[in-house]
């Protein structure tokens, strides 16, 4: 057993041990829950299983009633089945690892098998017994080590070995590059295009959806050191796991403790000497360092494990000096602690329950080169993971299970300098002390302007003379003016939960010939938003030297100062304005029927979901036209889908024409439930919004009206939710026990978009004259929304409604061949793709920005002219790309080291030009000049590589030294072309792949 530990390691693992397992509402929720469910423990896909069959040389043997014990370090407790009549047996929920099988007959004769388990997988290891009259023991596994059956025909698993052996990184996000087909994406927020739009992929820590609530991505934590297992599937989906993805889906599972003690010290740097410079962008010359440590064992011997672990990166960089001189370094430090228990009662009972938490700040952040160090900001987010899942074996066919979690992320922006003035529309600017005022951007002088007289000019350069004096920056002996000083404007906080919970059964019966495996489920979700904007002091304040008139009517009094300043910072009391809250509830049930026969598999299942959006400002009211009146702060059910639009069968059937070797067909439907109408359509968007507070020469208030923004919209009638349809066909040849190949065409077609929409939007105006290219058979239609006029006459909001994208659909092709070999101490993944994506509607492509959390449902697409789907939109998505290869494996040398390497190769990324002025617009963002990706960036591909080095000394103890080096080439492709046509830089790349960088880590193993 083994007992070393450093006194640096255990003095993290006690503060991790008492941050982890605090008490906090969550953990003490999940120990309520621990106790009641007790009897009914949980399954949520974090286990593997394995399945078989014993045989006999000798026809008369009875094969039933064998016993099969399966034993393993992960396992606080081993299982045991007994076989069918026809000699098969399963071992259902088991945690993934290595499996010690031993098959006792009735004459007391063993035999003793390996086999690994996977996360998400189905082992198979068939047996021949008979003939023998002792015991034998054989330490090998029959048929092939690589054959294993997921929830998806399109899946592949990675156990921790994999994982560490190879070049991959220290984010979760970096285990996306090891998906095959899947883009090697550097996006910071949006993820990686798989056949679909880059929010609809869905991400999982130990079951726990870890995408944001309302968007879709992937939230920046957690990390990987704790990963132990990892499962990817991208298509030819069950009805089991309450799949809606339209993209991809990934899960993982922590590292739990085993029976014996463990434990780590890791440190890695990357210092910024093994950086190379990058192209096309202001050098950041970024110190990075990440220190791990972990402890793992026994707590109470085969019944009790615990696992903890801490982790801390840490990013320092020396900011530039800018105009006004020396400004503060740039730094970000998380601290993440885990503490994980998993327990087993009985035999037949196994629970697991953990709590992750992190804390996260930067400091130093947004520092312009005309900017002050005061008005530099940060970022702070907190996050916490907490999960309860376990399992209960009633018999030997039927098991239930539950899983419960709870995810918060709690972020936001908090300047570094913080203003202790408050406004306040009776309050008053101080003019002589803008600094502590807010941010003021500090004016330039004017020179001869049509716009104005000179009268005009000379009463503004007059009075921005003395304010350039005082807070302008010095060039070449010259005060100048246009810099920005005081502090940053505003305070962000934008809070994300989830809580889930679900339920399953899973009853394996025969029924004349056939056999079955039985899944039941249901799943119960809600996402959470709560987003608040403070300003800090009166926000962002501008010199208007009288130019601009007041906004009040009739105002003789000259706007001298403008601040911008957030609604929520203004009314305090019983009139405060509340935060914006916004919630999704999702509803999921699946049945799903897995029938063998004979050399034949067949898939039959269906999920059923129901989506409800919570909105806030409104409350139902009997009478009105809408059904409502204004409410504002109050929730309100803006909208829910029909049960019987949202069927998504799931069918499938395989051939095993030879051995394990098979033809396996699919067809799956898909709801993706990505979407941000919560918030982007509630009515109290409008209501939160930032207003304009005039100001005299003297900073008295004299008018103050909301900013144009965004308001509540309106839903046309019966709806149709996104849908996907996906057929699959493939084949899959295994060649011995070390190699198998897989090949598969697949096609999938999204269509029933919603975004929001102008009401007239098929039409010029409301008397049905047909808008300038708009289709006929659309223009035919008229409004979304008949009465929208009245609607609006009563409760305000918006000329836009959520409405189906006329005509919207994307199309994907797919053409893949992948391989997969596991020798004695090697392992090789290799993959090609061939594919197309397609269409008219681009949801990544709908803004300036290609990598950022923006609205589902209701983004630039559709509004105005230039935006509509028949509006150059048809053509090549931005996701495609048509050739992608990615080969990724490791060997294990003699003299105890590892070399890994990671190669990709992918075709460029689409773009288009776009030109407003087609359109009779001056703005060209997302206003196609030309067919939908209609040129393309150049292709890039990359080696990774990695030497890991083990030193083994005083028994159990361990260092080990490791090198990973991230595109050796330095392949700095550019993309992300620069499409607007007015631009002096269009066609210029706007990003480039990261530069070739060097980690090198020590770590310390007990």
């Amino acid at each position: 057993m083994k007992q070393h530990a450093s006194t640096l390691a255990m003095s993290y693992i006690a503060k991790a041990t008492n941050n982890a397992l605090r008490a906090k509402k969550t953990a003490l929720t999940g120990v309520v829950m621990a106790a009641a469910l007790a009897s009914a423990p949980a399954f949520a896909n974090l286990t593997g299983s394995i399945k078989g069959k014993v045989s006999s040389p000798e026809a008369q043997q009875s094969l039933a009633g064998i016993t099969v014990t399966a034993k393993s370090n992960v396992m606080p407790k081993p299982r045991t089945v007994v076989t069918r009549e026809d000699g098969s047996y399963d071992l259902p929920q088991l945690k993934p690892g290595t499996y010690e099988l031993t098959f006792t007959d009735k004459n007391g004769v063993t035999q003793t098998m390996t086999v690994d388990v996977l996360l998400e997988q189905t082992s198979s290891l068939n047996v021949t017994m008979g003939g023998a009259k002792e015991n034998v023991e054989v330490i090998t596994v029959t048929g092939s080590k690589l054959f294993r059956e997921g929830k998806s025909s399109l899946t592949n698993s990675l156990g921790e070995e994999a994982i560490n052996s190879v070049p991959v990184g220290q984010d979760y996000r970096d285990l996306l590059k090891l998906v095959p087909g899947v883009e090697l994406s550097e996006n910071a927020t949006l993820g990686p295009s798989a056949g679909g739009s880059g929010v609809d992929n869905s991400y999982g820590f130990d079951g726990v959806d870890v995408s944001l609530p309302m968007f879709g991505n992937l939230a920046s934590e957690p990390s990987t050191h704790d990963v132990a297992y990892v499962t990817m599937d991208r298509g030819g989906a069950k009805a089991v796991g309450f799949n809606r993805s339209g993209g991809f889906s990934i899960n993982t599972v922590s590292k739990s403790g085993t029976d014996e003690f463990h434990g780590n010290v890791e440190y890695k740097v990357q210092p910024k000497s093994l950086v190379a410079t990058p192209t096309g962008q202001e050098s950041y010359e970024e110190d990075k360092s990440w220190l791990t440590a972990s402890l793992g064992g026994p707590l109470i011997e085969d019944t009790l494990y615990f696992y903890t672990s801490y982790y801390r990166p840490e990013v320092k960089r020396t900011n530039k000096d800018t105009a006004y001189g020396q400004v503060k370094d740039y730094k970000s430090v998380r601290d993440e602690y885990f503490g994980k228990l998993t327990w087993a009662p009985t035999d037949d009972i196994l629970i697991n329950i953990s709590q992750r938490t992190s804390e996260k700040t930067i400091e130093g952040r947004s520092i312009g080169a005309y900017e002050t160090d005061s008005v530099s900001a940060g970022d702070v987010a907190d996050q916490d993971i907490f999960t309860l899942d376990g399992s209960w074996i009633l018999g030997d066919a039927t098991t239930l299970s539950f899983q419960y979690s709870k995810f918060e992320l709690e972020s936001g922006t908090t300047p570094d300098t913080e203003l202790s003035v408050v406004p306040s529309l009776t309050g008053q600017l101080d003019i002589s002390n803008l600094t502590e005022m807010g941010y003021f951007s500090v004016p330039s002088l004017l020179d001869a302007d049509d716009n104005y007289t000179a009268e005009q000019i000379a009463a503004f350069n007059a009075g921005a003379a003395p304010l350039i004096a005082q807070y302008g920056y010095t060039e070449n002996g010259e005060m100048l003016g246009g810099g920005g000083v005081g502090a940053y404007f505003q305070y962000d906080n934008i809070d994300f939960y989830r809580d889930s919970f679900e339920l399953n059964l899973e009853h394996e019966f025969s029924w004349g010939d056939t056999y079955h495996t039985l899944h039941v489920g249901g799943e119960w979700k809600e996402g959470k938003e709560v987003l608040s904007r403070l300003s800090n002091g009166w926000g962002s304040i501008s010199y208007i030297g009288g130019l601009d008139e007041s906004l009040e009517e009739g105002s003789s009094a000259p706007v001298i100062y403008r601040a911008r300043v957030q609604q929520m910072s203004l009314v305090a009391g019983e009139d405060a304005v509340s935060a914006i809250n916004s919630e999704m509830e999702t509803l999921n049930f699946e049945i799903n029927d897995t029938i063998e026969v004979g050399d034949w598999t067949y898939n039959i299942g269906v999920l059923v979901s129901r989506d409800t959006w919570y909105g806030q400002g409104l409350k139902s009211a009997s009478g009105t036209i809408s059904g409502y009146e204004l409410a504002p702060g109050e929730k309100y059910k803006m909208y829910q889908t029909d049960w019987s639009d949202m069927i998504q069968p799931r069918l499938g059937a395989t051939w095993n024409y030879a051995d394990q070797d098979s033809v396996f067909a699919n067809f799956s439907m898909y709801n993706p439930e990505a979407s941000s109408l919560a918030r982007a359509a509630s009515w109290d968007r409008n209501t939160r919004a930032e207003i304009d507070v005039e100001f005299d020469a003297d900073g008295n208030v004299i008018y103050a009206e909301p900013r144009q923004g965004s308001s509540g919209k309106v839903f046309a009638d019966d709806l149709t939710p996104r849908q996907i349809k996906e057929f699959t066909l493939g084949t899959t040849k295994y060649v011995g026990s070390d190699l198998v190949l897989r090949a598969h065409v697949r096609h999938r077609k999204a269509s029933h978009f919603w975004e929001d929409m102008p009401n007239d939007a098929r039409l010029t105006d409301y008397s049905g004259v047909d808008a300038e290219g708009v289709p006929q058979h659309i223009a035919d239609k008229g409004l979304y929304v008949d009465n929208l006029a009245d609607i609006r006459n009563e409760i305000g909001g918006s000329s836009y409604v959520i409405a189906e994208v006329d005509g919207g659909e994307t199309k994907y092709w797919e053409a893949s061949i992948e391989a997969e070999y596991l020798g004695e101490n090697s392992y090789i993944n290799a993959s090609y793709v061939w594919s197309h994506y397609y269409g008219n509607f681009d949801q990544d492509n709908t803004t300036s920005t290609t990598d950022a959390n923006t609205f589902i449902g209701s983004s630039n697409y559709g509004d105005g002219r230039g935006r509509y789907p028949w509006d150059y939109k048809y053509g090549t998505l931005s996701g495609d790309k048509p050739h992608k290869v990615k080969v990724y494996g490791y060997y294990t040398v003699p003299w105890d080291a590892n070399i890994g390497a990671y190669f990709v190769f992918q075709s460029g990324k689409p773009w288009e030009a776009w030109d407003g002025s087609i359109y009779g617009y001056s703005n060209g963002t997302t206003r196609y000049g030309e067919p939908a990706g209609s040129r393309r960036s150049p292709s890039h591909w990359q080696l990774d590589l990695n030497y890991t080095q083990d030193f083994r000394f005083s028994g159990d103890m361990e260092l080990q030294f490791r090198a990973d080096i991230f595109n050796v080439f330095d392949r700095q492709t550019g993309y992300n072309n620069d499409p607007y046509v007015s631009s002096e830089t269009f066609g210029e790349y706007r990003n480039y792949y990261s530069p070739r960088r060097v980690q090198l880590s020590f770590n310390f193993k007990f």
